[in-house]
């Protein structure tokens, strides 16, 4: 998620930027499936599923924040 916004910020046009901030926010997606197949298989406890859920969620909403921030309401 970091590179892709790291990116996305480097490219040096909007468009590019909100192209990036989607694909960081895919990026949450991806990581919270991996949540799921870490915790069936033993890795995570149903408790560190259950942070690191959380967690992945809360990035997810503040990127959605941050585009609707820069690019409107239309853009989420």
């Amino acid at each position: 998620m970091m590179s892709n916004i790291a990116e996305g910020f480097e490219s040096g046009t909007d468009k590019d930027f909100q192209r990036f901030l989607y694909m960081a926010k895919g990026s949450a997606g991806e990581v919270r499936s991996h949540h799921f197949v870490a915790k069936e298989l033993g890795y995570l406890t149903a408790e560190d599923f259950s942070v690191l859920r959380s967690k992945a969620e809360d990035v997810s909403k503040s990127l959605s924040g941050f585009i609707t921030y820069l690019y409107g309401e239309s853009s989420t």
